[in-house]
């Protein structure tokens, strides 16, 4: 029989508790150079983006990752139980991990931006885009989504985001509900400065992680350099993408300074 000492157990009994309050949870994120309106190429794809990428908990891609930002559905938006949605599942499974994936989707003949959230055990939810982007005519296309879920795994809460919502403080406002904002995009060069100040300033402003996926390449609108990056609550960029080139970037979160800077500032 195995004895401790008293003051082993209380070790082990204090480390166990530190760990069931704080969660450490690292994410992926993938920038992709999405192949213009050709879903299986770029389900082949990303399936190999992630198989080369750093082993995470979670992993985040590119809005419409599997056709790029195009306002003509017809004929190519997936169905809820998709190729993409599918492949991702498989993938959870394989990597037990989460998937943030976003996809066009048609449901009941009418279209939707929509981000999924599958774990190993399949769909846990998902997000339709609430604001649509008026200048590219999303608006007359795609059905706004009325939601704004939070997600939670593995001790961390998660609040969905696609690209034009990222320009809006009071729709992303944090009223300590939630941990990491995860913003998936298709923001073009010519928007550039705008993604890298307005990522940067909804973390600072909610005091959360923010993980943001942009695009990399060209489509009918415009290229893409990407700038896809992981950002601490004080606004400090702890991994960035490469410019102009495909990759992928991963960082274990640190819940308990997420948790101590929220305490010592009181204003979540």
């Amino acid at each position: 029989m195995i004895q401790i000492t008293f003051d082993t157990w209380l070790f082990i009994r204090l480390s166990y508790l530190c760990m069931s309050i704080y969660t450490i949870m690292k994410i992926t994120v993938i920038q992709q150079n999405i192949i213009w309106k050709d879903v299986d190429a770029n389900i082949r794809h990303l399936e190999q983006l992630v198989a080369e990428a750093e082993r995470a908990d979670l992993y985040l891609f590119p809005e419409m990752c599997s056709t790029g930002f195009c306002m003509e559905p017809q004929g190519i938006a997936e169905e809820n139980e998709g190729a993409t949605v599918q492949l991702m599942k498989r993938l959870a499974v394989k990597y037990n991990a989460a998937m943030a994936v976003p996809v066009m989707v048609c449901e009941d003949d009418r279209y939707y931006n929509r981000m999924f959230f599958i774990t190993p055990d399949g769909v846990r939810g998902h997000y339709d885009k609430c604001n649509l982007f008026e200048y590219s005519g999303e608006d007359k296309v795609f059905v706004p989504g009325k939601e704004r879920p939070v997600w939670e795994w593995r001790g961390v809460r998660l609040r969905p985001a696609i690209c034009y919502d990222l320009r809006f403080p009071v729709f992303m406002h944090n009223t300590g509900d939630y941990d990491v904002l995860l913003i998936a995009a298709n923001f073009p060069d010519s928007r550039l400065v705008a993604w890298d100040t307005l990522t940067r300033a909804r973390a600072i402003e909610n005091m959360c992680y923010v993980a943001a996926s942009n695009r990399v390449g060209a489509d009918e609108y415009g290229t893409y350099k990407g700038h896809s990056m992981i950002i601490g609550p004080y606004g400090e960029i702890l991994a960035k993408c490469t410019s102009n080139s495909e990759c992928s970037i991963t960082v274990e979160l640190d819940d308990e300074m997420l948790v101590k800077m929220r305490k010592a500032h009181a204003l979540l």
